[in-house]
């Protein structure tokens, strides 16, 4: 969940800052009428597309707005550059972890008037779990794919890493270009593991055992021979696939029919626990800051944030073999 590629973060740690973009920036939107499909774009490739916590929120009431406009039958979500996404801006929310006010904290669980509102208290159990139990949310913008009542269909290339991960792996459809690494740096260096529930059983639970316990992306090939992706394709044909893939899913029945076919299986998959494993994510992320850390293990701490993030998980990332690695650019170096 964090920007891996060595650019610049929202708190400096490689010298300096910038003013982060606005979620109208980060987070686009589209739609043609004509067919019926609209598109979300992640729009801050020089930070792997990593949306900050307003662009999350942002993210949620696009597809909030997508499903119930009659002009939607159909929503594609892809990313600008080279990457669909790398995950949450992980500066951003130390930050926020940090600040004793909690004012972004209380922005994001959409408090407006946070001057009116106290905080629970650092040390109180609900410090924590207000804001892990408010990601099982649709309207938090974590895993809204699962309860949307239209077909999303997500375009995956480069990195598909942490909060894109949610998407890739809570969406309908996911058609993928052959170099996309997917993955969850928690399995690697950071928090307990968010909605482990759902991965193990879109993955199957001795492939996803593997992620988890070794902590190395998946490669798009690998992702598809556990069911996780519809299809592989090549670099310079993943748009027209995914075009061809929407326009399909638009043509084929009316806006009514998905809607029923949509409720069909969000009640199956809660049927097995889905929104279960969401809520027993928040229960472990919350306590898992009591769990002790080993001597050689990468801690994201405000030693470590004032050091430099990306520089700590490079380091980290060349203790693991070349194909076990999160970074493409290490990955190659060891080529």
């Amino acid at each position: 969940m964090t920007d891996i590629s060595g650019t610049k973060d929202a708190t400096g740690t490689n010298g300096t800052t910038y003013e982060p973009s606005s979620a109208e920036e980060i987070i686009l939107y589209s739609k043609d009428p004509a067919t019926k499909i609209a598109t979300i774009t992640f729009n801050r490739p020089d930070h792997l597309n990593a949306p900050t916590a307003d662009a999350r929120l942002r993210y949620a009431d696009l597809l909030h707005r997508a499903e119930i406009d009659d002009d939607v039958k159909v929503v594609v979500i892809r990313g600008v550059g080279s990457n669909l996404g790398s995950g949450a801006d992980i500066p951003e929310a130390m930050a926020m972890s940090m600040d004793p006010t909690a004012s972004g904290w209380l922005r994001e669980l959409r408090v407006d008037d946070d001057s009116a509102v106290n905080f629970p208290p650092l040390g109180s159990f609900r410090h924590g779990a207000a804001i892990t139990n408010w990601y099982a949310n649709a309207a938090a913008g974590c895993r809204s794919l699962q309860e949307f009542k239209k077909i999303s269909i997500v375009e995956a290339k480069g990195y598909c890493y942490g909060w894109h991960f949610y998407q890739a792996a809570d969406a309908d459809l996911v058609i993928s270009s052959d170099d996309t690494l997917f993955g969850h740096p928690a399995f690697r260096y950071i928090g307990f593991g968010p909605r482990m529930w759902t991965w193990a059983q879109t993955m199957g639970i001795r492939r996803f055992q593997e992620m988890v316990f070794t902590g190395r992306p998946f490669t798009a090939q690998e992702m598809y021979d556990c069911g996780f992706a519809n299809k592989v394709v090549s670099r310079d044909q993943l748009e027209a696939e995914v075009d061809k893939y929407a326009l399909a899913c638009a043509r084929n029945r009316p806006a009514d029919i998905i809607f029923m076919q949509k409720i069909f299986f969000e009640l199956m998959k809660q049927n097995q626990g889905e929104y279960m494993g969401s809520m027993l994510t928040a229960l472990f992320e919350t306590i898992g800051n009591h769990a002790k850390p080993d001597a050689q293990e990468l801690t994201l701490d405000e030693d470590t944030l004032s050091a430099g993030i990306n520089n700590a998980v490079k380091d980290f990332d060349e203790g693991f073999p070349p194909d076990f690695r999160l970074s493409k650019s290490a990955r190659r170096r060891a080529e």
